[in-house]
């Protein structure tokens, strides 16, 4: 059995960077959309509920083969993709049942993809470029916890979630314009 080895780092980062740019653009345009959404359509909510989670496993899968098949990385990426297309489909169905099972189910998700988000950027380091998606991990982490907490106690709105997405985002920026350190070593 052959395996093919991680491409170098400036290589990577050529495929990551602009990936991380339109995350950040994303997430930018998601989270206008539902503060603006939230409150007046919840069949349009539900379609950005479903989206989310879809677009971070098609990034997460852009990602992975542009990664190569280098170990832990390959592991971390597989279980956010999987836990992001489920966490879809259970946006979807929370969406019409109430704001606070659509944060409960927020929370959960935001947990297992930061943690899967900060073993992918641990196993990237040498990169460059990753603190800030260590960081954007363990943060998603603790402010999923808050999310599962406010859906649990009831929350009546989701908008908060716009917040949750708009740092995300900015930290892909932010990851983004280090890289280009990688580029353009290359």
């Amino acid at each position: 059995m052959t395996t093919l080895d991680s491409p170098p780092a400036p290589l990577l980062a050529r495929t990551l960077r602009p990936l991380y740019f339109s995350r950040f653009g994303f997430a930018i345009v998601w989270a206008l959309l539902v503060a603006l959404v939230a409150p007046h359509s919840a069949p349009l909510l539900t379609v950005l509920l479903i989206v989310y989670p879809l677009v971070d496993a098609g990034s997460v899968v852009v990602e992975l083969r542009a990664a190569g098949t280098s170990g832990r990385s390959r592991i971390s990426e597989v279980v956010n993709i999987v836990v992001s297309i489920l966490a879809a489909i259970a946006l979807g169905v929370a969406s019409v049942v109430s704001p606070g099972a659509v944060l409960a189910v927020w929370g959960v998700w935001a947990v297992l993809a930061g943690a899967s988000q900060l073993a992918t950027g641990l196993s990237r380091r040498r990169l460059g470029g990753q603190w800030p998606l260590m960081f954007s991990g363990g943060l998603s982490v603790l402010v999923g916890f808050a999310f599962l907490a406010q859906g649990l106690g009831g929350a009546d709105s989701v908008t908060s979630i716009a917040g949750y997405a708009t740092l995300g985002g900015v930290l892909f920026l932010v990851s983004a314009i280090r890289m280009s350190r990688a580029v353009r070593a290359s």
